[in-house]
């Protein structure tokens, strides 16, 4: 049986139907349409499905959907303005070569946006210590983490 909830979603206050079993990633994927969130694993291993929940990344993948009532939650489609620019921590993440397949990068994303909005000077160990839980094949840390210092530092 579905319940009514109601949340803000990236600046926006939503209503929507819900089943008590769905995990907020599958309201965010399969209902809402929000794709840039991905589902990788589906256990909170990976990180793909990270987006910030009242200021903290949380992996949506276990996140009980009905625990979203009366939350504050970005999403990657939540970071570009309105006029289509992109998030500074996204142009960084272009511009020092940390996008290749792309899957983890929202998830990437999500994590150091968290952090730098919590965080104004972040050190190497605090950069590193957000990211943790966010798996790539592809890139490396190194491109990653020097997109995530350009944005700190640039503040």
């Amino acid at each position: 049986m579905k319940k009514e909830i109601t949340f803000t979603l990236n600046n926006e206050k939503i209503m929507v139907e819900a089943d008590p079993k769905w995990t907020l990633l599958y309201l965010l994927r399969d209902v809402l349409e929000m794709t840039g969130t991905k589902e990788g694993c589906g256990y909170g291993e990976c990180g793909a499905c990270t987006v910030i929940i009242d200021g903290k990344a949380v992996n949506s993948c276990l996140y009980p959907v009905m625990e979203a009532e009366g939350r504050n939650i970005v999403t990657i489609e939540g970071l570009m303005s309105r006029d289509g620019e992109l998030d500074p921590l996204q142009k960084a993440f272009i511009d020092e070569g940390a996008v290749q397949c792309g899957f983890c990068i929202p998830g990437m994303i999500m994590s150091a946006k968290a952090l730098l909005d919590g965080k104004k000077d972040p050190t190497d160990e605090d950069i590193k210590e957000s990211i943790e839980g966010n798996l790539c094949r592809c890139t490396g840390y190194v491109k990653i983490i020097d997109a995530i210092k350009s944005v700190a530092g640039g503040r």
